[in-house]
């Protein structure tokens, strides 16, 4: 991957300022932004997150009703039945690897937790199968505690930002954050990742059509045409984000409106 290094002489007081006008923008453009994986308990959430790996949120969303329905506490997942289980969540892939950390995971709420997700990041990386990006995504939706999300489209993005030269999450979960003020943690992560499915994207970002033009080092990655650009655009917003770029919304494909987001 190609990182953007930070614009010719800015300062790094320069780079925070350009940071939250990105920032600002976002929140103009991805009023809708929230997290895609449907959940109504932090243990929900916490198990959504594991079977999101290497899965689309649309896909771990088709199974998990029929699961949580199934195995509604920690206790559950605890005695779970592993062929049981692996059909269940079979379609989200690695179901044995997931399966083993859905069993993991019960077992250690239940034994150290008293079958509750502990709302501390410190706790939550101990467990089976969650890692601190995990963590902070279970902390910033389910206890609304400020996290940063650092998954592929947030590193992706503020690296082509020019915001970080750093590849380690950890680092850049730093170096963001030291940029926003702690309450816009978690939302800013929402709007960064709705930005990178739907507009930013990995192979072909759609440059034309993009709010962030002025404020991005790494313009002109992607088709800058706005015919071209607008093609690229995906989910039920996809032309009220080609208006708010200033893109004819007639451009942008109707199957775009129902694409599934990656």
């Amino acid at each position: 991957m190609t990182i953007s290094s930070p614009g010719r002489g800015e300062t790094d007081l320069g780079r925070t300022r350009r940071a939250r006008r990105i920032g600002r923008a976002l929140t103009e453009a991805h009023p809708d932004a929230h997290c895609e994986l449907d959940h109504s308990t932090a243990l929900e959430l916490a198990v959504a997150t594991i079977l999101s790996a290497q899965c689309t949120d649309k896909k771990v969303n088709e199974v998990t009703p029929k699961l949580f329905a199934r195995y509604p506490t920690a206790a559950d997942y605890a005695g779970a039945d592993r062929a049981e289980l692996e059909e269940l969540i079979r379609p989200t892939g690695f179901y044995r690897n997931k399966t083993d950390s859905l069993i993991k995971l019960g077992q250690a709420l239940t034994e150290r937790y008293d079958g509750r997700v502990p709302g501390r990041l410190a706790d939550l990386v101990t467990l089976p199968g969650i890692g601190r990006k995990t963590a902070n995504v279970i902390l910033g939706n389910a206890f609304d505690v400020p996290g940063i999300t650092v998954d592929t489209h947030f590193q992706r993005l503020v690296q082509r930002w020019g915001l970080t030269v750093q590849t380690d999450p950890v680092k850049i979960e730093h170096e963001i954050g030291a940029m926003f003020p702690k309450r816009e943690w978690t939302m800013l992560s929402h709007r960064i990742i709705f930005h990178g499915r739907r507009v930013c994207h990995a192979r072909k970002p759609a440059c034309g059509a993009c709010t962030l033009t002025r404020l991005c080092p790494s313009y002109g990655l992607g088709p800058t045409e706005p015919a071209a650009a607008a093609k690229l655009l995906k989910g039920p917003r996809a032309r009220e984000l080609a208006v708010a770029a200033g893109v004819d919304p007639e451009l942008v494909p109707a199957q775009a409106t129902v694409a599934e987001a990656p």
